[in-house]
């Protein structure tokens, strides 16, 4: 079963607004999402997985539309996705109804919850956002089926304010591979089973390195992974000498 891992990408950021040379850094978000999708249909894989902020803030129903009709293109990927702290489902948000055309199941509850793909031998778990902030450690209490099946737990936070975690306990449970979100950086946290996958574009001057997604595939038990640099910017910090002429 192969799979792609993103998160944070922030649809509708506007990165540094107000520079002349970043107007077209919105439009490049998504530019970059789809040159993804691409690679998912290319390379036939398996399962999508976005571990919450697809959205910089609550999509609008225009947005959904537009992104509805990209996922609608895949032929083959499944993708499963989270509501993040900036995308949270609010009471009136249009995630809650929209009646996706397209390969799209989504965590529409902050009640735990299950999606099964018999046919790929894996079980995905996982919440969305209902509120900005949740300060109880929701995680940790998600106990996978392990019985003849693989198991994936999506999950966005790690800090005090947004669903806190402690590694460890995390990895006691059992998941095959845990697909993390909301911290922009990728960053490995156990390897092959555990990773944020960090934002696919760097959207503010202190992401700096390389941003991509993680590129795994769980056979006969075992998970490989990789990171794959895929963000068509990077910002670099640099000194520079100022000196009178």
């Amino acid at each position: 079963m192969k799979f792609i891992h993103t998160a944070d990408i922030h649809l509708g950021a506007e990165p540094d607004a107000g520079s002349s040379y970043t107007a077209k850094r919105p439009e490049e978000l998504w530019n970059s999402f789809e040159r993804l999708l691409n690679i998912c249909e290319e390379e036939q894989t398996d399962l999508l997985l976005i571990a919450g902020d697809l959205f910089h803030r609550q999509p609008l129903l225009r947005e959904l539309k537009e992104l509805d009709y990209l996922f609608s293109r895949l032929t083959h990927t499944q993708v499963v996705l989270m509501a993040g702290n900036h995308d949270y489902l609010k009471s009136t948000s249009y995630y809650r109804n929209y009646k996706w055309q397209g390969p799209v199941h989504m965590f529409l509850s902050q009640k735990p919850a299950c999606m099964e793909f018999k046919e790929l031998g894996v079980r995905i778990y996982g919440i969305s956002y209902e509120e900005r902030e949740i300060t109880e450690p929701l995680y940790e209490k998600i106990l996978p089926e392990k019985i003849g099946i693989s198991s994936i737990l999506l999950a966005h936070g790690g800090d005090e304010k947004h669903i806190p975690f402690r590694k460890n306990e995390l990895l006691k449970l059992g998941y095959d591979y845990i697909a993390l979100g909301h911290i922009h950086l990728p960053a490995e946290l156990a390897k092959d089973r555990m990773y944020y996958a960090g934002s696919l574009e760097p959207t503010d001057k202190n992401d700096t390195g390389k941003h991509g997604y993680i590129k795994g595939e769980i056979k006969n038990g075992r998970t490989r992974t990789d990171f794959i640099p895929f963000a068509s910017r990077e910002y670099v910090h640099m000194e520079v000498e100022a000196g009178r002429e």
